[in-house]
């Protein structure tokens, strides 16, 4: 049996989780909290095993509801907010999963299941390293959010072949044969990727040169990128430039 505990500033919000907690079996409520002081005080007196954890509060936000606790408690972390802004964050902090109002039951539960699978093999994440991260984290992105039917997950950039654009939709063909689409314009994620690792090669192209097999001239001083487990994309003359960086990770 997990104890759980609610901590939300909207007594609506808290009503919706308890009424799906208690049709649940395993999982108990042990209290509940309407703005971070009281979370705090509630989760080193419960010692939940389980935080269903809103982000915009009162006295203390979600994340600094964590900050609080974790030198003397670690719960499994459920977010549960209205603002998406904070999915990447949420991510990074190592959250079990993120659930984005108003969410159904068919969701819930799937969050609900991930946080059991978790729990049953007593994994925790540890704040401390977290937090380390965050500081020493690298200016370009490592992992990528993606948002798909009420669901959001992280890509991994080193697993990202080649980009490809149409517009502001830019569709992401992983080495596992996923594509992933999200929303943004490819000169902007541009600047968000290391330039060691991802190369624009056309308008709507940008490679990851860990799997460019070969480069080889074409016509009008064009060349064709073969990519291995991908495509032979066009690599124009506009962005002849880049292929200094090709060139030096074969030096």
């Amino acid at each position: 049996m997990y104890k759980a505990l609610i901590i939300d500033d909207e007594r609506l919000a808290r009503g919706v989780i308890r009424a799906l907690l208690q049709a649940s079996p395993g999982v108990t409520v042990v209290g509940e909290a309407a703005n971070g002081s009281e979370a705090v005080i509630q989760i080193l007196q419960h010692r939940p095993e389980l935080v269903f954890l809103d982000i915009q509060m009162p006295e203390l936000d979600g994340f600094e509801v964590l900050q609080q606790v974790w030198p003397h408690h670690q719960p499994a972390v459920v977010f549960t907010t209205a603002y998406d802004q904070y999915a990447l964050r949420a991510f990074e902090a190592n959250a079990m999963d993120y659930l984005l109002k108003p969410f159904n039951a068919v969701r819930f539960h799937q969050a609900l299941e991930r946080v059991r699978e978790r729990l049953g093999q007593r994994h925790q994440p540890q704040l401390e390293a977290l937090v380390r991260q965050q500081e020493q984290r690298a200016p370009y992105l490592r992992r990528i959010l993606v948002k798909e039917t009420g669901r959001m997950y992280l890509v991994s950039t080193a697993d990202i072949i080649y980009l490809d654009a149409q517009g502001n939709y830019i569709t992401l063909h992983t080495s596992r044969g996923e594509r992933h689409i999200i929303y943004d314009s490819l000169a902007h994620l541009e600047t968000r990727l290391d330039p060691a690792d991802f190369v624009r090669i056309h308008r709507s192209y940008i490679v990851n040169l860990d799997f460019v097999q070969a480069v080889e001239t074409h016509f009008n001083g064009e060349y064709l990128v073969q990519l291995r487990g991908g495509p032979q994309l066009k690599w124009t003359r506009s962005y002849r430039d880049n292929l200094r960086a090709f060139q030096a990770r074969q030096a």
